[in-house]
């Protein structure tokens, strides 16, 4: 079967590995329409795929109309050539000091997402991968049954407490958009929340992991906020969270509308992440130090990935002191 794949936001951390992933195997005839604004990426990332002629890039913006008018044209013209056309929607302001930024982060991650969403509809698109977030479940993020199902009830937090849930709305929102196209059997589809996802080749090295070893590195010393005293998270290699999209987008009885947990189940402490990447550093003694406190933080996260792994055959395959070793090796190597 030929695909033909039109993906947003293809320069981050997820777009960039699905591309990986999509043209690996170099005698697939599969096909990328691929664009991003370079809001928090840059064209690095594709760097080794920008001569494959299966892979068409566009600098453009998921705001702009006339550009998204162009990418509808772009499809339009290829569609045909392929056996299904599946929209995977990776664009996204993700990094945590967006999220206090109400406007920064409606802009793109809802009315984008549903602009996105209806361009698929028009073109005629089979399938609507909506890349959602763990940040939805707030502060009820874990429970006592091995993690918060995609079922369990919300509970989120008010406008008085943390401008942060405004993030979590927002992609919450685009959850519903998802659902209703596919029960009005405009599209097949569903919505993926991905829990603290990491990659060694990321390119702003803002998220927890690449943060601690460049800090280590660069500094000789950590500083973490003061939620890490007691903050505990699970963390999701960037290959399993791309090959679970990919397993989704390839398994049509999975895409009802609904949503799935994407995440591991090895828990580990702030501090004991920053002590492990150390001694693998070979720093015996590393400084942690403790400032700034972030409001609406979960101590825990904790997903149930029962649901993806009894409809699709996804499983993650790379352990977390697996991924520590590569992105420390990519970090110190840059």
């Amino acid at each position: 079967m030929k695909t033909l794949y039109v993906i947003s936001g293809v320069t981050g951390m997820t777009g960039n590995e699905l591309v990986r992933q999509i043209l690996a195997d170099k005698a697939c005839e599969d096909h990328i329409i691929g664009f991003d604004n370079f809001y928090a990426s840059s064209i690095e990332t594709v760097k080794d795929s920008l001569d494959d002629k299966r892979f068409d890039f566009y600098e453009y913006d998921l705001n702009n109309e006339s550009e998204m008018n162009d990418i509808k044209d772009k499809v339009k013209n290829l569609t045909g050539n392929f056996d299904e056309t599946v929209y995977i929607n990776c664009a996204a302001v993700v990094h945590t000091e967006h999220f206090y930024h109400v406007y920064e982060t409606y802009e793109t991650n809802v009315t984008g997402m549903n602009n996105f969403l209806q361009q698929a509809i028009e073109v005629g698109a089979k399938k609507y991968i909506n890349c959602s977030t763990s940040e939805v479940y707030s502060m009820s993020s874990w429970n006592e049954n091995g993690g918060v199902s995609e079922s369990d009830y919300l509970t989120l937090s008010n406008a008085e407490h943390s401008q942060r849930t405004s993030y979590a709305v927002g992609k919450l929102l685009t959850e519903f958009f998802m659902k209703d196209a596919v029960d009005n059997g405009k599209i097949l589809g569903c919505s993926i929340r991905f829990a603290n996802v990491y990659s060694k080749n990321e390119r702003y090295p803002k998220h927890i992991i690449p943060f601690i070893i460049n800090s280590f590195k660069d500094n000789g010393k950590v500083v973490l906020l003061e939620n890490s005293k007691v903050n505990r998270r699970t963390f999701l290699n960037n290959y399993d969270s791309c090959s679970a999209v990919l397993a989704l987008a390839k398994t049509d009885s999975a895409l009802d509308g609904t949503v799935y947990n994407v995440a591991t189940d090895e828990e580990i402490s702030m501090i004991d992440l920053a002590k492990l990447c150390a001694s693998k550093m070979g720093i015996t003694d590393p400084v942690i130090e403790f400032e700034g406190y972030r409001k609406s933080d979960p101590e825990r996260r904790i997903l149930s990935t029962k649901k993806i792994k009894e409809r699709t055959d996804w499983k993650p395959v790379i352990s977390l002191d697996k991924g520590l070793d590569e992105c420390i090796e990519n970090y110190l190597n840059s």
